[in-house]
């Protein structure tokens, strides 16, 4: 049996992924721009929501992107 990834990890995860290449500080910059400009705002309280329970699985870089929207 496999567990179940909730979407917005992933998703989050995906464009942390794609933006790796650049410095830490502007990659979680540029993760919260994009999450605040696209995500619907149900699905940022459930990446949040996800983050204050600990967060288990997200890339540190959306740690810090989730910090930046707050």
């Amino acid at each position: 049996m496999t567990a179940t990834v909730p979407s917005e990890q992933r998703m989050a995860n995906d464009i942390a992924r794609n933006l790796r290449h650049l410095p830490e500080e502007r990659a979680a910059a540029e993760i919260a721009g994009h999450i605040g400009r696209f995500w619907d705002p149900r699905m940022r309280a459930r990446l949040y929501e996800y983050a204050d329970a600990g967060g288990n699985g997200l890339d540190p870089l959306v740690v810090a992107a989730v910090e930046l929207l707050r």
